[in-house]
């Protein structure tokens, strides 16, 4: 999807239609309507010159003065999509705080502080409103994990307190691109593959073409399909080498508690459905093939860049003040 977009821009380019500079591509970006904002974001993310030249005409087109931050945040989130990659979200985030604190001077000791909270406020808002996440924070977790990312001191709890109720009543608005463009979803997944997969109600092995990608597992019949035909959302599963007397290579998808696995599959007639599997029985070709989706899947299923980033940058606050 990317290299599709940066063709689009490239046509335009050769052709007088726009200036391949910073400032003129990130209005572009900013301001054209129907981009697609998966690709807008994937740019911006990118670590070539021109790209971070452009990230930063892009968010300086944000005006972020007399806004707090979930305010300014809401606003920055909507003009594009944030990418996965960690790299790319710390470039974009990093930007967006430099940015937020030019425009209100005072409001933190430091770019650090504006990183660490926009981070904790985008978890905040998942683990608020993610259906999926049943321990949800209070107001005192929300200032307690908070505590000492002002150059060392604390943020005051009126402050915390207004951009807790603010996330809480209305959660971030994300723009969503084409929904029938699944290309986007497995346009770079973590790994793809053909592997046979037990049936769920009738025992029978099928072969399907996997995509793992996002923490989910997604199959289908062929690899010419435009959807799948099964989702298996990896959140709360395990994964590990299952010994079975009907096919080698074997790997078992499974929920720790022993609860039936909330994934959902496509039947003949094109309904959804919930899926009744109280695991998934998988069998690759072989053992090197099997261990290396184990792996894959064990990793998408641990991966929070959002956790690592934020971690690292209080460290360094931390480090700086006690040093």
């Amino acid at each position: 999807m990317l290299l599709v977009f940066l063709q689009g821009v490239q046509y335009l380019v050769e052709n007088d239609l726009l200036e391949w500079r910073a400032e003129s591509v990130a209005e572009f970006l900013y301001k054209e309507e129907g981009l697609n904002k998966t690709a807008i974001g994937n740019f911006l993310g990118d670590r070539e010159e021109m790209h971070l030249q452009t990230l930063k005409a892009f968010v300086g087109l944000h005006e972020f003065s007399d806004l707090n931050l979930v305010q300014a945040l809401r606003q920055f989130l909507w003009s594009f999509r944030l990418p996965g990659e960690a790299q790319k979200i710390d470039r974009m985030m990093e930007a967006f705080a430099t940015r937020y604190c030019d425009c209100n001077p005072g409001v933190f000791q430091s770019t650090d502080t504006c990183y660490i909270l926009s981070f904790a406020i985008i978890m905040l808002n998942t683990s608020l409103h993610n259906p999926n996440v049943k321990d949800k924070p209070s107001l005192q977790r929300f200032v307690s994990m908070n505590r000492g990312i002002n150059n060392g001191a604390d943020l005051p709890i009126e402050l915390l307190t207004k951009l807790y109720a603010s996330i809480r009543s209305e959660p971030f608005k994300i723009p969503e691109d084409d929904g029938n463009d699944l290309t986007l979803t497995f346009f770079n997944p973590d790994r793809e593959g053909w592997l046979l997969k037990m049936g769920g109600r009738v025992k029978t092995w099928k072969r399907r073409w996997f995509i793992l990608t996002d923490s989910c597992l997604y199959y289908f019949e062929y690899t010419t399909d435009k959807d799948p035909i099964g989702i298996i959302p990896l959140e709360n599963l395990c994964v590990r080498r299952l010994q079975d007397t009907s096919k080698q290579y074997c790997l078992e998808l499974y929920n720790p508690k022993g609860q039936k696995i909330k994934a959902c599959k496509t039947e003949n007639k094109g309904r959804v459905v919930q899926g009744k599997h109280q695991s998934y029985k998988l069998s690759a070709a072989g053992a090197e093939e099997r261990d290396a989706w184990i792996d894959a899947i064990r990793a998408s299923i641990t991966k929070d860049p959002f956790y690592d980033l934020v971690s690292l940058r209080k460290r360094k606050v931390i480090g700086n003040t006690s040093s």
